[in-house]
């Protein structure tokens, strides 16, 4: 069995494993996803958000058995070489704890239990009826949180992902408050 993954190539993270058995995975992300690859957060009352990854920022790699990683894909990273190609090697993403995200009417808050280092990038898609909304910046160096804007309706509930650089993806559904 080969294992290859999906990852955002923006912040490494793995968004989708497939274990392969007699033939290799295809180079192309768009090749096995499409256009785009959908993740579902369940909202309630029989509504479900599809937050859409664009193959254009995904990339897939060959990586080493991970059996953990089909079932929990947003908690590893591929590791980059120096020259910026995957390796084999998956990273243990960091957990961030319960309350990371919060949206407002005014923004997403990101925060990690940690202060970073050194600038770590977000990414965050934040679904909005038919639309998605593309989020990206930093926590800055010596930081544990940024704030990215958007406009959202009080009191509705959205479906989130969050990426931040070096720590675990967050799926979930989220009220604004």
């Amino acid at each position: 069995m080969a294992l290859a993954v999906v990852y955002a190539a923006g912040t490494g993270h793995v968004v989708g494993a497939l274990a392969l058995t007699g033939v290799a995975a295809p180079a192309d992300a768009a090749a096995l996803v499409g256009r785009a690859l959908p993740l579902r957060v369940p909202l309630g009352g029989g509504r479900t958000a599809t937050l859409p990854l664009n193959a254009g920022g995904l990339a897939v790699a060959a990586v080493d058995e991970e059996p953990e990683v089909l079932t929990d894909p947003l908690a590893f990273a591929v590791e980059l070489t120096a020259e910026g190609t995957p390796g084999p090697a998956l990273l243990r993403l960091a957990e961030w704890g319960g309350d990371g995200v919060a949206l407002a009417a005014d923004g997403l808050t990101v925060t990690v239990r940690v202060a970073a280092t050194r600038p770590a990038r977000v990414v965050a898609l934040v679904s909005d009826d038919q639309d998605t909304r593309v989020l990206a910046g930093e926590i800055p160096a010596q930081q544990d949180r940024v704030k990215l804007p958007v406009t959202l309706v009080p009191g509705s509930t959205h479906g989130v992902l969050v990426l931040v650089a070096g720590w675990a993806g967050r799926l979930e559904k989220a009220a604004v408050t």
